[in-house]
């Protein structure tokens, strides 16, 4: 298979889809340093140098602790958008009370360019200032099932396709409906998205990858035009 993925994301304003993104490329650079530097230092062995084994993966696992431990971010985003009274105030004060000086990847956000940012997450590529205004409504955004069941039952046989597994709202409720909807009823983006991405980590560690790493040259698709300040900053965000 091919996996195509986003790079690294930071812009002006870094908001949801931003850290959804930069959180991927942990784990997704995680497992690119695993596979790479253990192919390499293997063949270190098998040439008889005098090498001692680094484990280059652990790099990236403090940050990526910060995201998945019990009482982290993601646990307290998904507990914040359960909670009915919850405001983007709240979410931020909880955060900064919970992980601020207790997860070294966790930090106050820079002003610039964003002075309204709520916090900053030191990354393996850089430090990136989030906005959190409105997280908490885009989490709670669950694709209603009635829509699914009208695509599901709609003429467009790719849409038909990307929902065959959801279960859809069927006309009549099935014996095992109730948990069904105990199963999947009340999840967030986040937690969906994390699932996604579990099952994703597992397929790849089955596999046998070999990667390519896209550099952008310039920023206007000139044929030939090289910003050296770019291409740099890509090498950079890709740990080199």
């Amino acid at each position: 298979g091919v996996l195509d993925i986003a790079g690294f994301e930071i812009f002006d304003y870094n908001g949801f889809e931003q850290i959804c993104i930069n959180y991927v490329n942990e784990k997704l650079q995680q497992f690119f340093n695993q596979h790479m530097f253990t192919l390499e230092q293997e063949e270190y062995v098998r040439e008889g140098l005098d090498w001692a084994n680094v484990d280059f993966g652990m790099d990236l696992q403090k940050c990526i602790d910060m995201f998945e431990k019990p009482m982290a971010f993601l646990a307290i985003f998904e507990e914040e958008s359960l909670f009915p009274k919850a405001t983007d105030a709240t979410f931020a004060e909880k955060l900064m009370t919970n992980m601020l000086g207790k997860w070294p990847n966790f930090a106050k956000p820079n002003p610039r360019p964003d002075p309204d940012a709520h916090f900053a997450v030191i990354h393996y590529a850089a430090t990136v200032s989030y906005n959190l205004t409105g997280w908490l409504e885009k989490n709670k955004d669950p694709l209603n099932d009635t829509i699914v069941e009208m695509i599901k039952n709609g003429s467009n046989s790719l849409m038909i396709a990307c929902f065959a597994d959801h279960p859809g709202q069927p006309l009549e409720a099935s014996k095992d409906a109730p948990d069904r909807k105990k199963k999947g009823g009340g999840k967030t983006v986040s937690s969906y998205f994390k699932g996604q991405l579990d099952d994703l980590m597992t397929t790849l560690y089955k596999t046998e990858p070999h990667f390519i790493r896209c550099v952008v040259p310039n920023t206007h698709k000139q044929p030939g035009g090289v910003e050296s300040g770019l291409v740099m900053h890509q090498y950079q965000c890709n740990g080199v």
